[in-house]
């Protein structure tokens, strides 16, 4: 070996042949039932937004996905879109 990885050493690493290499299996997800088949849609925001969504959420007495659907609702219909109407 030459280089600048020269002086490195694997530590209990024994080459393997790439076809003996086992993968493990896929874990199940943690995902709850009520998002599995769903999707997330994020965004970045300043943190006086979050703030306030989060305000408006508890004086609501809805989640912030709640009112994240009711927004977006309103969304669709001022481009001529049907709602989904998910909250």
């Amino acid at each position: 070996m030459s280089g600048k990885f020269s002086g490195l050493k694997a530590v209990g690493a024994t080459a393997q042949p790439t076809s003996q290499i086992i993968a493990e299996p896929a874990k199940p997800s943690g995902a709850r039932p009520s998002r599995q088949g769903k999707r997330v849609i994020s965004g970045h925001f300043s943190p006086e937004l979050s703030r306030g969504l989060n305000m408006l959420a508890v004086e609501q007495d809805k989640t912030v996905q709640a009112l994240l659907g009711e927004a977006i609702d309103l969304l669709m219909r001022q481009y001529d879109r049907h709602p989904f109407g998910e909250r």
